[in-house]
């Protein structure tokens, strides 16, 4: 029995330390073949995406594990490993529900209270949805996270490798959410798999009813970004009723009056400031603009599209004289 424990330990660590990265890189790169972002990559969403992935891995995660490794040993000598004997299912269990239920609460005050909700409107910005979504975020809102700190005190509990794999599937499945790669499409086309469909879209995030919380608008009967905030789990929006299950996906995503807030104010507001005129994230901009809709959506939609298309002008002859 110990020797099957070890093997998993050995397992979940791996996939930890490599399995995840490995995903969202074999993913990144299905998206960019397939060209699924559709020409909706620009410099600054690309700053944007790469900086809020790197940063908190890099920087923000491992410093708070550090920091709470050493805290709490110095406040709480005395409960190191104090779980350690909770089978490891058990363990899963329990931290897979606090962990996601306390983030779905999070997610929604961020959605519901106004002054929070500039921390998240980076998460909500683009006019795309791909596998980078996941981890677009405001980096104040990503510090507050109740992950981070939930890991780093139950690897100090004894309950490290429970939270790691709980850590590792939760990752997998919000990038699979956000990806643009419509995995879902088929449990909804095929009359045998719509039992399975039945289940798994209640049970956890998926591409349809995740793509609906990012949608441009709710006018379709399609997007839903005052619901579905279920991070893993999705059950949590039918409990509560704030899910909209259409199996459909949205024609446009983002934020209709989004005008390419420079990176560093989408990374890191309120310490620097959007030089977008009327943009939330600009020093004198409102808490909450309310203007989305199709129209305003429907003129950037054909701005960029004419920008695309729009043929290079034929070079002007010159003519020397002799």
């Amino acid at each position: 029995m110990e020797a099957t424990i070890e093997f998993f330990k050995k397992i979940i660590e791996n996939l930890n330390g490599f399995g995840f990265p490995f995903l969202v890189f074999f993913i990144g790169v299905l998206e960019f073949s397939f060209g699924l972002y559709k020409g909706k990559w620009p410099k600054n969403e690309r700053w944007v995406d790469i900086s809020c992935f790197v940063l908190p891995r890099l920087v923000v995660q491992p410093a708070v594990a550090y920091f709470s490794l050493k805290f709490l040993p110095f406040i709480f000598p005395d409960v190191k490993n104090v779980f350690d004997w909770v089978p490891f299912f058990w363990g899963f269990a329990i931290i897979a529900v606090a962990d996601d239920l306390t983030q779905y609460w999070y997610h929604r005050l961020h959605h519901q209270i106004p002054w929070l909700w500039r921390f998240h409107r980076t998460h909500h910005s683009a006019s795309y949805m791909g596998m980078a979504m996941a981890s677009r975020q405001n980096v104040i809102y990503t510090i507050f996270f109740s992950q981070i700190y939930l890991t780093a005190a139950l690897v100090y509990l004894g309950l490290g490798i429970p939270a790691i794999a709980v850590r590792i599937i939760k990752s997998t499945i919000t990038t699979l959410a956000h990806s643009s790669i419509p995995w879902d499409k088929p449990l909804y086309q095929y009359k045998v798999l719509h039992p399975l469909a039945w289940v798994l879209e209640r049970l956890i995030s998926t591409p349809a009813t995740h793509h609906a919380h990012h949608a441009a608008t709710t006018d379709d009967g399609v997007g839903h970004y005052k619901g579905n905030f279920g991070n893993m789990f999705f059950l949590w929006d039918i409990i509560f009723g704030t899910g909209l299950i259409s199996r459909q996906y949205p024609k446009a995503y983002g934020i209709s009056h989004y005008d390419g807030d420079q990176w560093t104010a989408q990374l890191l507001w309120p310490i620097f400031k959007s030089k977008v005129e009327g943009s939330e994230l600009a020093a004198n901009g409102p808490v909450v603009r309310v203007d989305n809709d199709y129209e305003a959506l429907a003129r950037r939609e054909q701005k960029k599209q004419a920008e695309v298309i729009a043929p290079e002008p034929e070079p002007v002859p010159s003519f020397s004289h002799s």
